[in-house]
């Protein structure tokens, strides 16, 4: 009798709670409903898409086209009606050059200097990512005590802010870091790790690995995991070594996966900038000077600053990007109609 008078109680505060939103729904239904009639199903799909479409085309498309005016112009000033037009001139700034493999040649060095040091970094930086998250993948996904635990592990720098990322490993590099402190105490001379050009590049690319390997891990891991276990049993039983396994059963079924970890991945590198800014700020030098903080610095930074030749250079970077990941797709679509056939 008591819980019977309980789930009335219960069922009246629900329906009271729920009133002003029934009244709402009810009456946002009527002109979906006229909607629905008078186009369709198609027209209820736009409908419901258009709030998205106007979101990407303010803060995205918009933005290209302004970006794309800024480098037809001229000038320091900030504003695009105070510029003036110069049409294709800051892309013949960019590409004026003796030897575009000497920086040195080139009018404006640093954008090449910073090409070739992003160049460098997208190579090692990606095969490094690929290689480590590939492994990772694979051991967490064996029969390991507290697996939940180390997945937790190896995705936790992901949700780090770079900025925070670039701090932490700036505290454990610096000449009176933790890294130093713990060579000290095994009697090893400390080193200035940020001060020289080698082991700054590679710091910058171990930080960049070490802060989104996760990720990528994790999408490898949802690949291997929806990989059936039958396919490897039948392998086993027919003999086949571990290797083979590897190279002729997961590599091409994880292959959808691993397309999806190089496109993000590379585009990443490309745009590599918070971690490595926090960390290095470009230096020694121009040594970790990659191809997004030339454009932050010449646009925004730079007592000279010049906004048309930075919107001109991230219009490259933007080409550069999208033609590469239609090539990559391009290969992976072949990839796959070969597989099929």
């Amino acid at each position: 009798m008591a819980s019977s008078t309980i789930k009335g109680v219960n069922h009246r505060i629900g329906a009271i709670a729920l009133a002003p939103i029934r009244l709402v729904m009810g009456v946002v239904d009527v002109p979906l409903r006229w909607l629905q009639k008078a186009t369709g199903l198609n027209g209820m799909a736009a409908f419901f898409l258009a709030p998205n479409m106007l979101i990407f085309g303010v803060f995205v498309l918009l933005p290209l086209v302004i970006n794309f005016a800024y480098s037809m112009t001229g000038g320091t000033a900030l504003f695009l009606d105070h510029r003036i037009f110069v049409g294709a001139e800051q892309y013949h700034r960019i590409f004026a050059c003796e030897d575009h493999l000497k920086p040195n040649t080139c009018l404006e060095d640093g954008f090449w200097i910073a090409v070739r040091n992003t160049a460098w970094f997208v190579l090692v930086q990606v095969a490094l990512m690929i290689a480590i998250a590939l492994i990772t993948a694979l051991i967490l996904n064996r029969e390991l005590k507290a697996r939940s635990f180390w997945r937790a592990v190896f995705f936790f720098p992901v949700l780090l802010s770079p900025v925070v990322v670039g701090l932490i490993w700036k505290w454990i590099l610096q000449r009176q870091g933790l890294l130093n402190f713990g060579l000290y105490q095994v009697g090893v001379e400390p080193y200035v790790w940020l001060t020289d050009r080698f082991w700054a590049f590679a710091a910058a690319v171990g930080v960049s690995v070490w802060a989104h390997m996760g990720f990528y891990a994790l999408i490898l891991l949802a690949g291997l995991q929806a990989i059936p276990r039958d396919i490897y049993e039948a392998a086993e039983m027919d003999g086949t070594s571990k290797s083979r396994i590897f190279w002729r059963i997961t590599l091409p079924l994880l292959g959808p996966n691993l397309l999806v970890v190089v496109v993000l991945a590379l585009i990443r590198a490309v745009q590599v900038f918070d971690e490595v800014y926090v960390l290095t700020g470009g230096g020694p030098g121009t040594s970790t000077m990659f191809l997004t903080q030339y454009i932050y610095e010449t646009g925004f930074a730079s007592t000279l600053r010049n906004p048309g030749l930075a919107a001109a250079a991230s219009i490259l970077m933007g080409a550069v990007l999208v033609a590469l990941t239609l090539l990559q797709l391009a290969a992976g679509r072949r990839n796959e109609q070969k597989g099929a056939r």
